[in-house]
């Protein structure tokens, strides 16, 4: 577990990350004091430069990325999220590559207790992705600070090994590229 804040992000990118997110469609920002409560709460520290997002600019869009109801607020579910028992972004995340599940014949995807681990442990959820895809920020381990996607077919780091960080994530999506172009 990471109980040391990262190196705060430059103003660049402060400024990147304000600048994508209409003000309009804003959640309020939860302020320092508010994000530590929650990282005391759930035994982890976010990774820059999302922590910082989420206590300065906004705590999540309703226009934005995920194209399924924007960024979700820090803590949220995507209504779609399968209840598969209680989040612990504190614990460790179970992948350090990708693991495509549905193709793995060693695997019953309805009893798999590693695949439960993917959905509760050793994240934060951004957003979803045609509802039954989701984004999520790694948030402990080797590949922590990193964007993934989770399926109900697999896992994997978002475009590939090279994952994306937080920004690279929205820049992706800011500028209109598409997620997998």
């Amino acid at each position: 577990m990471t109980t040391t804040p990262d190196q705060r992000p430059d103003e660049a990118t402060l400024d990147f990350l304000g600048s994508a997110f209409a003000p309009e469609w804003r959640e309020p920002a939860l302020g320092h004091e508010a994000v530590a409560a929650w990282e005391s709460e759930n035994k982890v520290t976010l990774p820059e430069p999302y922590r910082t997002f989420v206590a300065e600019i906004s705590n999540g869009c309703s226009l934005g990325p995920a194209e399924d109801g924007g960024l979700q607020p820090l803590g949220w579910l995507p209504a779609s999220w399968p209840d598969l028992g209680l989040r612990q972004p504190g614990e460790p995340f179970p992948l350090e590559a990708s693991w495509p599940w549905e193709d793995d014949e060693s695997v019953d995807p309805e009893e798999d207790p590693r695949i439960d681990a993917v959905y509760t442990q050793g994240s934060i959820v951004l957003g979803s992705e045609d509802g039954q895809s989701f984004w999520v920020l790694v948030t402990t381990g080797p590949r922590r600070g990193e964007v993934w996607m989770v399926s109900d077919v697999g896992a994997g780091p978002v475009p590939g090994d090279d994952a994306w960080g937080f920004e690279q994530w929205v820049q992706r999506w800011h500028s209109g590229d598409g997620w997998w172009d």
